[in-house]
């Protein structure tokens, strides 16, 4: 998820730079949402743990 954050977010700023906005408007906004779903993904994992092995 934080690769894919990163390279939306590299978009963003290349677009941005161009003139782009609606692109980089877009693209900010999809690194920002997979960055979140990667912070939550990685507290769940950290909550639970690797756990009993089944």
């Amino acid at each position: 998820m934080f690769q894919w954050a990163l390279v939306f977010l590299i978009v963003a700023i290349i677009a941005g730079l161009l003139g782009l906005s609606g692109v980089a408007g877009a693209a900010t906004n999809i690194a920002w949402l997979l960055f979140l779903v990667g912070i939550v993904l990685a507290v769940i994992f950290f909550i639970r743990g690797r756990g009993p092995v089944r």
